[in-house]
């Protein structure tokens, strides 16, 4: 999927919609996203040494973890972060990085469904957690 795909999926849009690629391969969500360096995250998040901040890097795994719900969500139904757990940061991710995430589904309970993911920069662990979304109709 490219950006305009997932756009049909998330409401996330200009500076919030932080995965360019996703695609489902065998039950896995895989999403790229490359840092610029001149997003907005990255202008206080050091000055003369940008990172980009482990928060963002959670938002990119569940976002290109929401490609997974789209066949499943109803029409109107947006999901919404619900927790994070066991995150884990191991690398720094810069600008020029392209951050690569591995996501998948764990279990499901209502509307509530249950992740694992891991970033990855040239094959290097930089992230890793736990995450869930509730799926709430308008």
């Amino acid at each position: 999927m490219n950006q305009e795909q997932i756009k049909k999926i998330l409401p996330h849009r200009d500076n919030m919609l932080l995965v360019e690629e996703a695609q489902v391969i065998d039950g896995v969500a895989h999403g790229k996203y490359t840092v610029r360096g001149d997003e907005w995250f990255l202008q206080g998040h050091f000055p003369g040494n940008p990172v980009v901040p482990g928060v963002i890097l959670c938002e990119m795994m569940a976002q290109a973890t929401c490609v997974l719900l789209a066949e499943s969500l109803p029409a109107g139904a947006t999901p919404f972060f619900t927790s994070l757990d066991k995150v884990k940061f191991k690398h720094p991710v810069l600008p020029g990085d392209t951050l690569e995430t591995e996501c998948v589904i764990t279990k499901s309970k209502g509307p509530f469904y249950f992740a694992s993911g891991k970033g990855f920069v040239k094959g290097k662990l930089c992230v890793s957690g736990d995450f869930s979304f509730a799926v709430i109709r308008k």
